[in-house]
């Protein structure tokens, strides 16, 4: 833990660099709007259904109509790393180039060309996991309601793990040839991610942290020379 959070104070430092904040502005914009139309859609498709659905009385369609909105509030969290992992893989491979330019520029000479394939086939990986695991803890998130803290502690737990492997590919893909991080590190840089997605204000820089933290786990774990 000790090293995934001395990477994040590193990523920190890297929020003021010029590039980082273009990157961040143009990320953070194409986020917001695909989440406004993600929430816009769920939003009309459930008025649609219940509209339609003519073995509701007008109480019930008014109660369902409630229990909707709430679960795409609860959601929106979620909705927000879906859509916002999705948008910073498109962008991945710009933010770990200019990260390890800066600080590791031997690592960065012998990288791999990451295109623009990649990036698209690494985000949607990373939304097919992130989708796929949380429907697979579904029901333990149900189960843990009743202890009022037990779902959102799981869902983190659950979230790390995901997180802490789409990072470690992210950036493994501009090294092939590397090992893949210890679970120890993998769990720690997940963990410090999915957290920093739960504080308001910071879950708008979690994506672009979380990229240039795994950069620095990466080279820290390999002893690369930093400058």
């Amino acid at each position: 833990m000790a090293r995934a959070v001395h990477a994040f104070l590193l990523a920190l430092r890297d929020l003021p660099n010029p590039r980082v904040l273009r990157v961040l502005a143009q990320s953070l914009a194409l986020t917001l709007l695909l989440l406004a139309v993600s929430g816009a859609a769920l939003f009309f498709a459930a008025r649609w259904a219940l509209a339609h659905w003519q073995w509701l009385g007008v109480a019930e369609r008014d109660m369902a109509g409630v229990l909707i909105v709430l679960a795409i509030v609860a959601g929106s969290w979620l909705l927000f790393r879906a859509v916002a992992i999705v948008v910073v893989g498109l962008f991945a491979d710009g933010i770990v180039a200019d990260v390890e330019g800066r600080h590791y520029p031997a690592a960065a000479a012998q990288a791999v060309d990451v295109g623009w394939r990649q990036n698209i086939r690494l985000a949607l990986a990373s939304l097919v996991r992130l989708i796929g695991g949380n429907l697979l803890a579904l029901p333990i998130y149900l189960v843990l309601l009743v202890t009022g803290i037990g779902t959102p502690i799981f869902a983190l737990i659950v979230n790390a793990l995901l997180l802490g492997r789409d990072l470690e590919a992210m950036v493994l893909a501009r090294h092939p040839d590397r090992p893949r991080l210890d679970r120890p590190a993998r769990w720690s840089m997940g963990l410090l991610s999915a957290a920093s997605f739960v504080v308001p204000i910071a879950n708008l820089l979690a994506p672009i942290l979380s990229a240039a933290m795994a950069v620095h786990m990466l080279h820290l774990r390999n002893g690369d020379q930093k400058r």
